[in-house]
């Protein structure tokens, strides 16, 4: 065999093989489609939870200061504790007002005792003017003694009264019912109505008022969709109250109050919810937010398990093709707390996978549940 002959052997050869090798080879699978349950996006009405940034307030906080000064010689409550209205909370040394009471009380008997004796002598002037043994002048000079008595008598009278009072004001008691705040000053500690703190506070905390923000828009949509501020502070539903630790309290509040002026530095204006307190859980000074229903027409409404989040966003996934896409939403969640309301990111039409959004992936064939082969 010749050299060309060879060659043209040994290329038949290697070109069976690769012929060979190939018609072995595995034929790739297609990917496998998975269904899935999809909700084609429609809009309804629907209610949403609007949050507010809001603080905590007693019907009345009282900062309690002293009338009158002198050293506490007697401390009655503690920090903490509720007390009534009247109640006794410090005594303020007495003995000084007490002396000065008696003091007005003996300056009004003297009063007292002039005014008799004016009065015995104008009597006796009027006698003897009547006899033309005296003037008129000494008729007249002896009535205007008498009045001088009586406008004594009157003066040491008020200073009596005012000298009772400060007695009084020696026994300082609460205000109203509440509950005792910090207590700065102890026995023998000098106080005075010029005092920069308080002795202390009593919050009346039966109910609690809740003040919170809404921006300008907000309340001219409120004020339009009611009529008046007063038809809508009637027709609000009941608001809820999340605690600083993130828990709901369990009793409903009721907006009461809208405030008329607009505060310049914010363009917000202050309202006010009124919540119960029966067990005292909600403190004076204390933060939340206030969370306000308010119904969305024609709003897109999603369930919460068509959602996943990456990094504070959340995502759903839509079949584009037959294929899953991932697409970013923003939403407000809904008053029943399984539904959201999405505000952006979803079109009416658009279809969305609602089970097993965590373990899909991005590009993953899929079909409706019940949907045929044939249909795909």
């Amino acid at each position: 065999m010749n050299s060309r002959n060879l060659t043209k052997a040994v290329l038949l050869l290697v070109s069976s093989y690769v012929v060979a090798a190939c018609g072995n080879a595995p034929t790739q699978q297609p990917q496998q489609i998975q269904e899935y349950e999809t909700l084609a996006v429609t809009t309804s009405d629907k209610e949403l939870l609007t949050t507010y940034s809001a603080t905590i307030r007693g019907q009345q906080d009282v900062d309690i200061y002293p009338l009158v000064s002198g050293s506490i010689t007697r401390l009655c409550i503690n920090e903490g504790e509720a007390v009534r209205k009247g109640q006794l909370l410090f005594v303020i040394d007495q003995v000084p007002y007490l002396a000065a009471l008696r003091t007005a009380e003996a300056n009004v008997e003297a009063a007292k005792a002039s005014v008799a004796t004016a009065q015995l002598v104008y009597e006796s002037k009027q006698a003897l003017f009547k006899e033309n043994v005296i003037s008129e002048f000494e008729l007249n000079t002896a009535y205007n003694n008498l009045l001088t008595a009586k406008a004594q008598l009157a003066q040491a009278d008020a200073q009596r009264v005012n000298a009772a009072n400060n007695l009084s004001y020696t026994e300082v008691k609460s205000p109203v019912n509440g509950v005792v705040g910090v207590l700065p000053y102890r026995v023998g500690a000098l106080v005075s109505p010029s005092m920069p703190k308080p002795l202390t506070s009593v919050s009346d905390n039966s109910s609690m008022f809740v003040y919170f923000s809404m921006g300008e828009n907000q309340v001219l949509d409120l004020t339009r969709r009611f009529g008046s501020k007063d038809k809508a502070l009637a027709e609000m539903p009941a608001v809820e109250l999340i605690l600083n630790d993130k828990s709901l309290y369990e009793l409903p509040g009721k907006v009461e109050a809208i405030s008329g002026v607009i505060d310049r530095n914010t363009g917000t204006v202050t309202l006010r919810a009124n919540f119960p307190n029966p067990n005292g859980l909600l403190h004076s000074g204390a933060s939340g937010n206030v969370v306000i229903p308010v119904e969305a027409k024609n709003a897109i409404v999603i369930p919460r398990t068509a959602t996943f989040e990456i990094q504070d966003k959340v995502f759903v996934y839509t079949i584009v093709d037959g294929i899953a896409k991932s697409l970013p939403v923003t939403v407000t969640r809904a008053t029943d707390g399984n539904e959201y309301i999405v505000t952006s990111g979803l079109t009416p039409g658009d279809v969305i996978v609602t089970e097993g959004v965590g373990i899909l992936r991005e590009g993953t064939p899929i079909r409706a549940k019940g949907a045929s082969a044939a249909a795909n």
